[in-house]
């Protein structure tokens, strides 16, 4: 005896086309995605940028800190009188000694003495907190004073360059030192500047385009 099923192979239900919980749309359509308001959506890139900048900037200040500290006592044990004013510069700490009658002697000729205490100063830097300091020290405004100077030179070498053409080299300088008159050429137009030699007899050469 035959059975008639066309009547049971065609006899579905709507509900009976959706896919139940758990089990595989095979339809091949894809379900569309459930939108996101984006005021639910926290942005926290902002406040990383803002904990690092705050994390620089304490680690800066410890710094300037420890330093004080170690040129307060240098400057009890040559029996010294100077301020020591603490500050922030971009990516590095500043030092600054003031006001004391023999703080010369600490600069010594072309800032030689003053570059060997900052140096020594970076050391108790870096063996307090473990990190490579980049500290700034000044004394009796010796290097704002250098600066000045250094950027006025390089203004007038990069006009005379400028104006003359060819080339022109400065005197044997530190990477600080050079790093100044570079930016100071850098705003003269007609001119660019490179450094040329070796530490410490490396130095400054502007030249004409």
């Amino acid at each position: 005896m035959s059975t008639d099923t066309s009547d049971a192979e065609h006899d579905v239900t709507e509900d009976q086309t959706e896919p139940a919980v758990g089990q595989v749309d095979t339809t091949g359509e894809s379900p569309e995605p459930e939108a996101v308001d984006e005021s639910d959506v926290v942005d926290e890139s902002d406040d990383d940028d803002d904990d690092d900048a705050e994390d620089g900037d304490d680690r800066l200040v410890e710094e300037g800190e420890i330093a004080g500290d170690y040129l307060e006592q240098l400057l009890d044990l040559l029996d010294f009188d100077g301020d020591i004013d603490l500050d922030v510069d971009g990516d590095r700490a500043v030092v600054s000694i003031d006001g004391g009658r023999d703080l010369g002697k600490l600069v010594g000729k072309d800032g030689e003495v003053l570059d060997a205490l900052q140096e020594l100063t970076r050391l108790a830097v870096q063996q307090s907190t473990g990190d490579r300091s980049r500290l700034m020290l000044d004394v009796s405004g010796w290097r704002a004073g250098r600066r000045e100077r250094l950027s006025r030179l390089g203004t007038e070498v990069a006009e005379r360059v400028r104006d003359a053409g060819g080339r022109e080299q400065l005197d044997p300088m530190s990477p600080f030192e050079r790093k100044i008159v570079h930016d100071a050429v850098a705003a003269v137009s007609g001119v660019y500047s490179e450094s040329e030699g070796t530490e410490p007899r490396r130095r400054v050469v502007v030249i004409a385009e």
